[in-house]
């Protein structure tokens, strides 16, 4: 008997009321509205309150997303946390969310931490579950707050960062040809230093004055392997399914910078208006970035019952990976 197929029955996003322009930034920082915008295309991110941490963003996404399905917390079995920010190290972000949703105990729940791919990875991994059959109802969340990690007086990437949350309901469907149509994930462990967080003893290949404990780039390389990895990821999955990049009707990438976006379009030839692009107002809120995208793109119309739809993305691990929907 074939697995059943596995579809998205509702999406919710959520961000933080506190808007943070790049004006404001400049207050902090040594840049400006000019610098930024033409760099990255940001122009304002949202910043959570001190009392907000990521359980309480995903819980207000995840909510949405339900609302959205129409199903209630205690249809859930399994519940899937994307996230490098959890609200404490132990217990998961996911043990915290369920007791908020109130999702019942019978459900298996637990974190990835894939960074800015991370949401790709946990979608993956739910579809996969209930491809088995031992799952009905995933919960796949992706919710992150980068301002308790960014350092501040840093100006090469406090200005990239935002806090934000996005959620999806998947659940098993018999109609086929629809859903999940195939994902492809990779890491190149190699470049894990490009973009991290030591939280360990001082890297002596920081820059000097950097923080142990807040996030590091190495904003040039980790630029130039965005851009490989996201166009290979787009055009290895195509190739699998034997399509065409014109015939996907959107793409949602990973929304860290706008630079990038536009250089995956001109690889892959398509007109940029195919993509779907809200950096300019959140930033990079990393695994929250794809599934926020999505839940605007939805409820904007970009995305239509029968749209091919793909969704690439690129983070530290340095991670990468792409998906197809058929909606």
């Amino acid at each position: 008997m074939p697995a059943p197929s596995t579809v998205i029955l509702g999406t919710g996003s959520y961000a933080p009321s506190r808007i943070m322009t790049n004006d404001e930034l400049s207050r902090l920082v040594e840049t400006s509205d000019e610098w930024i915008r033409t760099r990255t295309g940001i122009r304002e991110r949202r910043i959570a309150e001190s009392s907000e941490r990521a359980s309480d963003l995903g819980a207000e996404a995840s909510r949405r997303a339900l609302a959205d399905a129409g199903i209630s917390p205690n249809d859930i079995d399994l519940l899937v946390v994307a996230t490098f920010t959890p609200d404490q190290p132990l217990p998961s972000c996911a043990s915290l969310l369920q007791k908020k949703l109130g999702i019942p105990t019978r459900a298996a729940c637990f974190d990835v931490n894939a960074a800015c791919t991370g949401f790709l990875y946990a979608l993956d991994a739910a579809c996969a579950m209930i491809a088995s059959g031992r799952y009905r109802r995933a919960l796949v969340v992706g919710s992150e707050k980068l301002s308790d990690v960014v350092d501040w007086d840093d100006r090469t990437t406090c200005v990239l960062f935002g806090d934000g949350a996005g959620a999806v309901v998947v659940g098993a469907s018999d109609e086929t040809g629809r859903g999940l149509l195939g994902s492809l994930l990779g890491c190149d462990g190699a470049g894990a230093d490009l973009l991290c967080i030591p939280g360990g003893p001082r890297d002596p290949t920081a820059p000097p004055g950097a923080r142990s404990d807040k996030l590091q780039m190495k904003g040039r390389e980790v630029f130039k392997l965005a851009v490989r990895c996201m166009d290979e990821a787009a055009r290895d999955i195509l190739e699998q399914h034997g399509l065409r990049a014109d015939q996907i009707s959107v793409v949602i990438p990973h929304q860290a910078n706008q630079r990038i976006i536009d250089a995956i379009a001109e690889y892959l030839e398509l007109p940029l208006e195919r993509f779907f692009v809200n950096v300019d107002r959140f930033g990079n809120t990393s695994a929250a970035s794809i599934p926020i995208a999505l839940d605007e793109a939805r409820r904007a119309g970009r995305i239509k019952r029968g749209d091919l739809v793909m969704l690439v993305a690129f983070g530290a691990g340095l991670t990468y990976g792409s998906a197809l929907l058929r909606w």
